[in-house]
């Protein structure tokens, strides 16, 4: 038979509402003694807190659904990565849906995690998605976006400030000697890539909007087909840039001898490209702290968070060795 918080309570020698207190970390406090007496008899028993019965007696099940784009892609495993940390640390428990870039799947998904009775929702929404946000609510689920909300949505959105860091990838390019420097969207400006277009248009540099579909094979099949390749090239994401390595080095294109380039997601990975990619990094960790103490309702100081320029190589610097793990 499944252990129960009453055989918990009586190897710890205390009442079921502590263990309760201990197990659900609330609603009252206990004393540090008490709290070890009864993980401890927890853990000799082999104690399992059932969630589907703690939500139905308080009302909060704990868990927090998470709907990303794609988890295999860097970027959004990385995030995924933070705000799982960052929910663990807030007592709560992930889980994760995949949208696939598609608004139909993610309101599938999301009706899905609302039928889970999760407390609330952290979502990259898809493009031409619907806000999810009212039916949500009448759930009794709270809803915060991060990178990316739905146009016109009122919705709380935790994203990063790129003007700064796409200012700076720029003026980098520029101390590097190039008085011209174009930039690899995505087919729309919707979203953060939209911002991104629009810190580099603030620069005023010369220079040309290059558009592709996103991912690798598209940047990769864009830049084989341009008759001129560009001197210096910043790029929307991670995953085309990773593109317009591949592209590069089939056609025997030295970069950065040949090609300067910059990427603006800043996943780890992005370490490990060769060459090593310099790039406007996303700060992940505080866009997720930040998207948790939305969510939970709790005060979130320190503003915008900043998207800064992490040098590498590939932009036509020294080569500054492997990252330590």
């Amino acid at each position: 038979m499944a252990v129960t918080m009453a055989d918990v309570a009586r190897r710890a020698g205390t009442s079921i509402a502590v263990v309760s207190y201990v197990v659900n970390d609330g609603p009252r406090p206990v004393a540090a003694r008490t709290r070890e007496r009864v993980i401890a008899a927890a853990a000799e028993l082999g104690y399992r807190h059932n969630r589907v019965a703690a939500a139905l007696r308080s009302g909060s099940s704990g868990l927090v659904g998470v709907v990303l784009p794609d988890t295999v892609n860097p970027y959004f495993a990385a995030l995924g990565r933070r705000l799982e940390e960052a929910l663990t640390a807030s007592g709560k428990l992930m889980v994760v849906a995949n949208s696939g870039y598609d608004g139909r799947r993610q309101a599938t998904a999301i009706e899905a995690l609302l039928g889970a009775q999760v407390d609330g929702l952290i979502i990259v929404s898809a493009s031409g998605a619907d806000d999810p946000a009212g039916p949500a609510t009448e759930e009794g689920a709270s809803v915060v976006y991060v990178h990316h909300r739905p146009p016109g949505s009122a919705t709380t959105l935790v994203a990063a400030d790129n003007e700064a860091g796409v200012a700076a990838a720029v003026a980098h390019l520029r101390e590097h000697g190039h008085a011209r420097i174009d930039f690899l969207a995505g087919p729309t400006d919707e979203g953060p890539v939209g911002d991104r277009v629009a810190a580099w248009r603030a620069t005023g540099v010369p220079g040309e909007l290059l558009r592709s579909a996103f991912g690798r094979a598209a940047a990769a099949r864009l830049v084989a087909g341009l008759g001129t390749v560009p001197r210096a090239l910043v790029v929307a994401t991670d995953e085309q840039a990773v593109g317009v390595l591949a592209a590069c080095g089939a056609a025997g294109v030295d970069v950065p001898g040949r090609l300067a380039l910059i990427s603006c997601d800043g996943s780890p990975e992005t370490a490990f490209t060769v060459p090593p990619l310099t790039a406007v990094e996303q700060p992940l960790a505080e866009m997720a702290r930040q998207s948790v103490r939305h969510l939970l309702g709790e005060p979130v100081p320190g503003g915008t968070p900043a998207a800064t320029l992490t040098v590498r190589r590939s932009c036509g610097c020294p080569h500054p060795g492997f990252p330590t793990p």
